[in-house]
């Protein structure tokens, strides 16, 4: 089985890495750190800006059972890709929306769906979301990966997670491995 990987970044990771776990033809999702500046950056230099890394979930799945343009409609729809360098409360650079491509075919397919979406007005400001070559990638400590399913108590799991893996359940089922068609929300 052929495999490739994307690295997104769309805000906090832990609102992304459960959603994309959920996908059918995703082998694995992890989350850590990329398009910085310094080596092995840790979450506390990440969340005071230092190396310029954002948070960000890599992502590996089968081409044969998943498309990266059907991928791309899912980040586009969880996040807000017009907002510069926030997502909701999350506030700072290391949660700018941003694709980042392993090969030119990813960039293509990705430029193509923003121009899509731009065309079709899909959100009420201009898309910021960056498309550049994966210079980098760190994974994030252990204690983040997974980290909705291992912190269903937590309030920010709770809060701001529940509601994204809603909307993901709700606008896109048809996508859902089958051994998580019936998870719970958090």
């Amino acid at each position: 089985m052929s495999l490739e990987t994307i690295t997104l970044g769309a805000g906090c990771f832990w609102c992304v890495e459960n959603i994309f776990a959920r996908i059918k033809g995703v082998v694995s999702v992890i989350s850590g750190y990329a398009d910085g500046n310094i080596a092995e950056p840790s979450y506390q230099q990440v969340c005071q800006g230092l190396g310029d890394y954002a948070e960000v979930v890599q992502i590996t799945f089968a081409p044969n059972q998943i498309t990266l343009e059907q991928l791309l409609t899912v980040f586009f729809a969880i996040h807000d890709a017009s907002s510069l360098d926030r997502q909701g409360d999350d506030i700072g650079r290391q949660y700018r929306s941003t694709i980042l491509y392993h090969h030119p075919e990813q960039q293509l397919i990705a430029e193509r769906l923003i121009a899509q979406l731009s065309a079709e007005q899909s959100f009420e400001q201009p898309i910021v979301t960056l498309v550049k070559a994966v210079n980098n990638f760190y994974r994030a400590e252990d204690y983040h990966q997974d980290y909705v399913s291992n912190n269903p108590e937590n309030q920010y799991c709770q809060l701001v997670v529940a509601k994204k893996i809603a909307k993901f359940l709700q606008e896109f089922p048809h996508l859902l491995a089958a051994e998580n068609a019936l998870a719970p929300v958090a």
